[in-house]
């Protein structure tokens, strides 16, 4: 199909705007968390690290950027165990309600923050009688965080096929062995773009997180959302935000570059 001249400028201008309307407050973030003016005027007068040096000693901030972390790399964990058992189980066998399981799997991502929040706080607090804390906020972050590493694996082990398996059962070895010489290692990059993205969106939850994170408690995201209005914390607020767009922004790349990986068979 050829196009012609104005309408690969239409195609081309449409991209730029679009595209600057997703970036382009990011960059002022990241711009303004080396402002030197306090009223954040634009564009800057003159730049300075003061903020950084100030979020780096904010007791808060740090506090919060800990308790991401924790919960993070716990509910990856998580995802990562439960994802890909439910992966090999959809995947490798077929049974009765198999679809239905798969939609079941899928569906937590897809479903409102707010009622996957209020769902998950009445069942900690009502049913289980648990209190809300850490715990709770890590759990409540695995349900939707199973699903992106549950679609990583599926699409690989589809890709995959069998025939390598077969073949290694065939020369007689245990399907320990073959899971650990054939399977895993071309599912390697798969688990590891599955886990990343899963950090990445455990790393952000805001939503969720609000419902289900105890008393005292904060997260990255919900220590912005509670220093956003408050005085003199404007500047350390958009250094932290400059820190979690970095954050986010390096797993998602390093994923989308892993889940590209066909031409080696998954490995690294």
């Amino acid at each position: 199909m050829r196009l012609s001249r104005t309408t690969k400028y239409l195609l081309l201008a449409a991209l730029v705007l679009g595209l600057g309307v997703i970036y382009f407050p990011l960059l002022v973030v990241l711009l303004n968390s080396f402002n030197a003016d306090t009223t954040f005027g634009w564009p800057p007068s003159s730049f300075t690290l003061e903020w950084w040096s100030r979020a780096a000693e904010n007791e808060g901030a740090l506090n919060a950027l800990g308790t991401s972390v924790q919960a993070g790399l716990a509910a990856t964990a998580i995802a990562l165990i439960l994802g890909t058992m439910a992966a090999f189980a959809l995947q490798k066998y077929r049974f009765f309600g198999r679809n239905q399981v798969s939609l079941l799997i899928i569906l937590p991502i897809a479903l409102p923050g707010i009622v996957t929040g209020i769902a998950l706080n009445n069942a900690f607090r009502t049913i289980l009688g648990i209190d809300l804390g850490l715990f709770t906020a890590i759990v409540a972050h695995a349900t939707f965080c199973i699903v992106v590493v549950f679609n990583n694996v599926v699409a690989r082990l589809r890709r995959m096929g069998g025939n390598l398996e077969e073949a290694s059962m065939d020369l007689g070895a245990d399907g320990l062995t073959t899971f650990r010489l054939v399977t895993f290692p071309m599912l390697r990059s798969a688990l590891l773009a599955g886990g990343l993205l899963a950090f990445a969106l455990s790393f952000d939850e805001i939503i969720v997180t609000t419902f289900t994170l105890g008393t005292g408690l904060e997260t990255l995201p919900i220590w912005i959302l509670n220093n956003l209005f408050r005085p003199n914390q404007a500047p350390i607020v958009n250094v932290v935000a400059a820190v979690l767009i970095l954050a986010s922004t390096v797993p998602v790349y390093l994923a989308q570059r892993l889940s590209g990986d066909t031409t080696s068979g998954g490995r690294l």
